[in-house]
């Protein structure tokens, strides 16, 4: 066990864990942030995406230990109130039916925005690769990055 020192949406927090521990577990079990969810643990659906210093990264693999003192940004930390494009966007095209991988999907689709303001098809699609909505709402979430894009300030 070790104090790993986290900055999570802006708030520092010291928990007593394994450093190996995988991120998500910290967030979800110490934190107490629920937002952002479990789906295969080995990286491969997108779930768990959170931001690191601005980069998404999938949390159910990352040990704790390697992302003390940086910049963790989770769905909740996107805005208090859903007013972030993408979530507005997200909400008015009804992308979710399930909702399961929706904030691992939202956090995508943000990191995506902040590069790119006006992204392509295959700039989503290249974004958004490896990223699993099993309800299949993928023409969905593709209309709600156009239309984020669009509305951004």
């Amino acid at each position: 066990m070790a104090i790993i020192n986290l900055k999570i949406n802006s708030k520092d927090y010291s928990i007593d864990v394994d450093p190996q521990m995988p991120l998500l577990w910290a967030i979800r079990d110490f934190v107490g942030l629920k937002g952002t969810k479990y789906g295969c643990g080995i990286a491969q659906c997108g779930a768990c995406t959170v931001h690191l210093n601005g980069q998404p990264v999938r949390s159910c693999s990352l040990p704790v230990a390697a992302v003390a003192n940086k910049n963790i940004t989770t769905i909740e930390g996107l805005s208090d109130d859903n007013s972030h494009p993408i979530q507005k966007a997200w909400i008015e095209e009804q992308v979710p039916q399930c909702g399961y991988c929706q904030s691992g999907q939202i956090m995508a689709a943000a990191a995506l925005l902040s590069k790119n303001a006006s992204p392509n098809d295959a700039d989503i699609d290249a974004a958004m690769q490896g990223h699993i909505c099993r309800c299949g709402t993928y023409p969905r979430i593709k209309r709600a990055i156009k239309k984020a894009s669009e509305n951004k300030p």
